[in-house]
């Protein structure tokens, strides 16, 4: 399922990206979805750099530190790594292979795919991992999604990217995330502590049932 999902997300960033490459333009997606954007917070700068600020590094970065703090409180070792590098290797990976391989610019930057929104995207689809599963994860996820779609409507706002911009960012950060949490999940099933295997004392196989 999660290899699946990853897949998905990963086709929709190159598929929106490639119409755009080494372009300096907006399409005609991102000329009225910025339009509406624009009309309907005219005159509210301040309200859009509020909700651009959960994208910023003084958020994100506190954060992070608390999950892998609790993390490693609860010996969650997959948890720890997960945080890790769930976030660092997605923004790695844009800043210095997509960015530039899809060499798309506003204002003289590389704009595809957002930066603040894979910052972003990669925190929210960790936590929500990383979530107990059943309702803590729905709420998790269902938060995360509006907070994703607030902070893309500030990035337009403000001028910063173009819609397809943050729609890039956010399902390549899924995506990456998504396909590293096999890996560090792998961390788990490795004893921490040199404790016996379940079914077993002090090392011992467990002793056989009668028939």
């Amino acid at each position: 399922m999660r290899w699946g999902v990853a897949a998905a997300c990963a086709v929709v960033t190159v598929a929106v990206g490639i119409p755009f490459a080494g372009d300096t333009t907006a399409g005609g997606i991102d000329t009225r979805i910025t339009a509406w954007i624009y009309g309907a917070a005219a005159g509210q700068p301040a309200l859009l750099h509020l909700f651009v600020l959960p994208t910023e590094p003084v958020v994100l970065l506190p954060l992070l530190g608390i999950v892998v703090l609790a993390c490693a409180l609860g010996r969650r070792w997959d948890g720890v790594a997960l945080a890790v590098t769930g976030v660092a290797v997605p923004i790695a990976l844009n800043t210095w292979v997509l960015k530039p391989l899809f060499d798309r610019t506003k204002e003289s930057d590389l704009a595809y795919p957002s930066g603040h929104t894979v910052s972003l995207a990669a925190t929210l689809t960790v936590l929500v991992l990383l979530a107990r599963p059943g309702a803590a994860t729905a709420i998790t996820a269902s938060i995360g999604g509006f907070v994703l779609v607030v902070a893309g409507v500030g990035l337009v706002g403000l001028g910063y990217h173009y819609p397809t911009d943050v729609l890039g960012g956010a399902c390549f950060a899924v995506a990456a995330v998504l396909a590293l949490s096999s890996p560090t999940r792998r961390l788990a099933r490795v004893p921490s502590d040199g404790s016996p295997p379940a079914g077993t004392s002090s090392g011992s196989p467990p002793a056989a049932s009668p028939r």
